[in-house]
């Protein structure tokens, strides 16, 4: 491992050898599932389905058949307190999973030959009991399919529908919920003043304020607009991250935004060469709309010959360009030190080819939005296109000063999930340990990704397959010593 510390913006670690000579407890029960066949195999639209409570215990949305999910509580040691069947027709899909301090909430998506809608059905957390489906927002078949948000802690959402000229947005109507899915408000976003490229969501805080995110002027600059319920004053943000350096057009390629429940909200931007296509940088951009308002944008991160090199050689590989690099999570300390997460993803070709993740580019950000080091884990993880990439990729959760981090490997001929801990004031990342699970590796689902979570900072639970004779998923509670 070679790494130097902040001053030297600097910090590589070659992950390939497993960490032996540690203990882990884990405990298993039954589990059903059936895979999921996403639309946007790159984008699911519920990729996290273990939802932990802070009364104990977790929530788990589970795909029981073609015609039935079911949300599931379980407490701490893995017994299943209730399980509520959430029955479904062909023209339905769950589009949404969250949980608030005394519910859960599952937002279902309907398309007939006359409309799209979405509804939303709450289930208690002490008892399981549902209650009746409650319509959100509805659009006409034809347009744009309608979206929803939750806020940080459950309690609020924001459906809403795109009204559009041709293919361009012209605005967004939009309705506010509490918990009990009670309207507060009806709202309108109007892009009168956007041109024709430019792309937008909405997000929610926990008091029902809604930030309105843009990347407009021709994928050039970072926007947000806030919209509070008790005032018809819009608070608007933005700042250019595009342009032409050199001679070269650059603008926004992929993004990212988080909202935090102290209503900050975070963006990052990896922008590129619109001719070349090239990589030119990492942009991060901090909202805050607390008093006057005020934003912070962060010295960019070139990507440069130098950094090329480097990923090329955590990963043993010999590429001409970086390519196939997007956003995945924007990681946020309780001090307010910032990693900003990117993973190469990328498919053969044809609708039915394996799907690929490799190496993970990690970016740290002290509490100034001042860069302080950069990491790369090298991986390479495959998955048959029935998979798409619920079993393959990551998961991450913070802890203190720590970014701990889950991957499903084969690393020294041995199948496993593989945890490292990534130091955020340095940079530095461990070596991976593997916590005992001995996954299958083989053409049937091994590994579920979507279910893995964290009940603490050492205590996991996931859903794995433990080998290749046995056809049954585990739901496992993995706690390390």
């Amino acid at each position: 491992m070679k790494y130097v510390l902040p001053t030297g913006l600097l910090a590589i670690s070659l992950l390939l050898r497993p960490e032996i000579g540690w203990s882990q407890k884990v405990k298993s029960v039954a589990f059903s599932y059936l895979p999921e066949r996403p639309e946007d195999r790159y984008n699911e639209r519920i990729p996290q389905k273990t939802l932990v409570l802070a009364s104990g215990g977790f929530l788990i949305l589970a795909h029981k058949s073609a015609t039935e999910y079911a949300v599931e509580r379980y407490d701490a040691d893995l017994k299943r307190l209730w399980s509520t069947a959430l029955p479904l027709t062909a023209e339905q899909t769950v589009d949404g999973f969250a949980s608030s301090a005394t519910q859960a909430t599952v937002v279902i998506y309907q398309k007939t030959g006359a409309a799209q809608s979405l509804s939303a059905q709450t289930i208690e957390l002490g008892s399981g009991q549902k209650a009746p489906l409650k319509k959100l927002t509805e659009t006409g078949a034809r347009d744009r399919r309608p979206g929803l948000a939750f806020s940080p802690d459950g309690s609020k959402i924001v459906a809403w529908r795109y009204l559009t000229r041709e293919t361009q947005i012209k605005s967004i109507s939009a309705s506010i919920y509490d918990e009990k899915l009670t309207k507060l408000k009806d709202r309108s976003y109007d892009f009168s003043d956007q041109g024709a490229l430019f792309s937008t969501t909405v997000h929610i805080g926990n008091d029902g304020t809604q930030y309105v995110t843009l990347v407009s002027e021709e994928m050039k600059k970072l926007a947000v607009r806030r919209y509070r319920n008790d005032t018809k004053d819009i608070k608007v943000m933005s700042v250019a991250v595009g342009g032409v350096f050199g001679g070269k057009v650059v603008n926004v390629f992929d993004a990212r935004f988080r909202l935090l429940p102290d209503n900050t909200l975070y963006a990052a931007a990896i922008c590129n060469e619109r001719e070349s296509g090239l990589y030119h940088s990492l942009k991060v951009v901090k909202f805050d709309f607390s008093a006057e308002g005020d934003m912070k944008f962060a010295p960019e991160f070139k990507f440069s010959p130098e950094y090329l090199a480097e990923v090329n050689k955590a990963n043993g590989s010999a590429a001409k360009r970086l390519e196939d690099v997007y956003l995945t999570d924007l990681l946020i300390t309780e001090d307010k030190q910032l990693v900003v997460a990117a993973e190469k993803k990328y498919e053969d070709g044809g609708e039915d080819s394996p799907g690929h993740t490799r190496e993970l580019h990690l970016f740290g950000y002290n509490e100034f939005q001042s860069p302080t080091w950069h990491s790369i884990i090298g991986k390479d993880q495959v998955a048959p296109a029935t998979e798409g990439y619920s079993s393959i990729g990551y998961r991450a959760a913070v802890f203190g000063p720590e970014v701990q981090v889950v991957t499903w490997e084969k690393l020294k001929n041995k199948s496993d999930l593989y945890l490292r801990r990534l130091n955020v004031q340095t940079g530095v990342v461990s070596e991976p340990k593997g916590l005992g699970l001995n996954v299958a590796t083989d053409q049937n689902p091994s590994y579920v990704k979507d279910f893995t979570s964290w009940l603490d900072a050492k205590t996991l639970v996931g859903v794995s397959r433990p080998s290749k004779k046995s056809a049954a998923l585990m739901l496992n509670k993995i706690v390390v010593k």
